[in-house]
């Protein structure tokens, strides 16, 4: 089976839990309206989604690496699928908020189960490449998700927009469990649960890379996770109008994905990462200096998204070979750090925010980043093949 296939179809579980993991925003004041709660009572739904996505990162890795990934992924996509169709099926505040905590559950799977696959079946010198076309592909769903979400609510319902999603996963159940029943998957019977994780963060490399991982995400995730909301407060926009111009961030997480590996080939994994760092520096920059010139703005977020995706792709690829015969283990434990970050960055935000204003949220996390550069550039030992002494499972 080709590789390139395989990345495909892992690409597009990716795109649709990332595209279902921002969606609800958007369509969030439609849901409270049609279930009689006001808004912020219905953002318990967020809440009740983005607390088990993050937890279960932490559970399927060492799944995968035990019974298998490829099964695991079948299973979890399932799952997921069933997940979505329920939530539009939804009555109440409470089942909403139960079936939407089933969906994040399983939707934790994708990203460090795919990337793990990716890894045992990519040799080095083809994974970085092949590692940022899974995320770009994945990253252009979260950046496409506004746009899809308020057009299908616009033109039917908000309960389109999950059946919608549970359609896509369905045909990615379908393609997983015939054309990717190929797929080479091993299992790991002796692999113990949590002894992978103590090794992990007890070496002092691997744990360089995770604190950096998980700064990235409270930078990164939070400073994207504001993009719309300050769109709307500048200009007015309709959610769909927005939506449309955060597929710069899609677009551009797709094409730095595709040159990534490429780049870092010819310049040295440890340098696309502080170059996708100074990008999403200047991107925020951007957004602090000239967030009111729609030109500058849409290159802004294109920037964010490039930067992104290049610092991303090479702290995920120096991961890969921390860990080989846990490598679910470790590809969740990225995961874990790079979403809770996003929670984090996202949490502390909203506050900043709400003290000063957009701009200056900007500002902060802009130079925030700057600091970060600096100290990637210090903490991450990129050249050598093997980081770390590989962790047994």
């Amino acid at each position: 089976m080709k590789r390139s296939t395989i990345i495909l179809i892992l690409g597009l579980a990716g795109f649709t839990v990332m595209a279902d993991n921002w969606v609800v925003s958007p369509i969030l004041p439609a849901i409270a309206q049609n279930i009689g709660v006001s808004v912020t009572t219905a953002s318990l739904l967020i809440t009740s989604y983005m607390i088990p996505f993050g937890l279960f990162q932490l559970v399927f890795g060492p799944l995968a690496d035990r019974f298998g990934k490829r099964q695991i992924l079948n299973l979890a996509i399932f799952l997921f699928t069933f997940a979505a169709a329920l939530t539009a099926l939804g009555k109440g505040l409470g089942d909403l908020a139960v079936y939407r905590a089933l969906t994040g559950a399983f939707a934790a799977s994708v990203m460090p189960v795919s990337l793990a696959l990716i890894a045992d079946l990519v040799p080095m010198q083809e994974r970085q490449a092949a590692i940022g076309t899974f995320m770009g592909i994945s990253f252009l769903g979260q950046g496409l998700s506004m746009a899809i979400g308020g057009s299908i609510a616009f033109f039917l319902s908000w309960r389109g927009v999950f059946i919608a999603y549970a359609l896509l996963a369905a045909i990615v159940t379908l393609l997983l469990l015939t054309v990717g029943r190929h797929i080479p998957s091993a299992k790991n019977p002796n692999s113990r649960f949590l002894a992978p994780y103590g090794r992990l963060l007890g070496t002092a490399r691997s744990l360089a890379l995770y604190l950096v991982v998980l700064l990235e995400g409270i930078l990164i995730v939070g400073s994207f996770s504001f993009l719309g909301a300050f769109i709307e407060h500048t200009f007015q926009f309709n959610y769909l109008s927005i939506g449309f111009i955060m597929t710069a961030f899609g677009v551009l997480a797709v094409t730095g994905g595709r040159i990534s590996g490429k780049l870092a080939g010819s310049w040295g994994r440890k340098k696309v990462l502080l170059v996708g760092l100074a990008l999403a520096t200047v991107a925020d920059l951007v957004f602090f200096l000239f967030g009111n010139f729609l030109l500058l703005l849409i290159i802004g977020v294109g920037l964010l998204g490039l930067g992104f995706m290049l610092a991303h792709s090479t702290l995920l690829t120096i991961a890969t070979e921390f860990a080989a015969q846990a490598r679910g283990a470790a590809m969740s434990l990225v995961a874990f750090c790079f979403m809770g970050g996003g929670g984090i960055g996202t949490a502390i935000g909203g506050r900043i925010i709400k003290s000063i204003d957009y701009s200056n949220f900007f500002a902060l996390y802009g130079l925030a980043l700057l600091v970060l550069l600096f100290l990637a550039s210090f903490l991450i030992k990129a050249e050598i093949k093997s980081v770390v002494k590989p962790v047994q499972a």
